[in-house]
């Protein structure tokens, strides 16, 4: 069942996590532009971005389905609300379970600082509490272990090891197996 109210504004000690608005789309881009090498290692949307436009109108679409409740996306911040460091949200929602799963991803300059993890953290107890979900999955590439060390930290269980379940950002034809934690209320 979908919640009546999901709250745009979710707080860290160090982080503001904000519900996108098209406004946000050329801090988005610039984040995005200055961390694609390493982004598109992992992010198969990386592998074609969008141009500054494009990612207004994205920002656009992301407020609606936030306001759809079908893609929780909340973008981080500082603490002050000033320096965009990265993106998270909750994607493959499930209302009749309820489940969902969390996505990160941080801008290169403020990677190795734990952000995805803080953001992560507020997110499942955020799901767990508010939201009354009863499943979150964190989903990764089986060779992207900074992602896999964020739901190991989180005391995720690694339910599954996918293999041969995609294809590597960016190289159609090489093999990847996605590994599949969760934690369950």
């Amino acid at each position: 069942m979908l919640p009546d109210h999901v709250p745009g504004l979710l707080q860290t000690p160090r982080l503001l996590l904000r519900a996108p608005r098209e406004q946000d789309g050329p801090a988005v881009y610039r984040a995005v532009a200055a961390s694609l090498p390493e982004l598109r290692r992992w992010m198969v949307w990386a592998q074609q971005p969008l141009d500054e436009a494009g990612y207004v109108s994205n920002m656009a679409a992301a407020a609606e389905a936030f306001a759809a409740r079908t893609e929780l996306r909340y973008l981080i911040w500082d603490e002050a609300g000033e320096t965009l460091l990265g993106s998270t949200g909750f994607h493959a929602l499930n209302w009749q379970v309820p489940r969902g799963e969390i996505g990160y991803w941080i801008h290169s300059a403020h990677a190795g600082w734990g952000y995805a993890t803080e953001a992560a953290r507020a997110l499942t107890d955020f799901g767990f509490g508010t939201l009354g979900f009863r499943r979150i999955e964190i989903r990764c590439d089986a060779l992207n272990h900074a992602s896999a060390a964020v739901a190991v930290k989180l005391g995720y269980a690694l339910d599954a090891r996918l293999v041969n379940n995609s294809v590597a950002a960016g190289q159609v034809y090489e093999l990847r197996d996605t590994l599949v934690y969760s934690r369950v209320r």
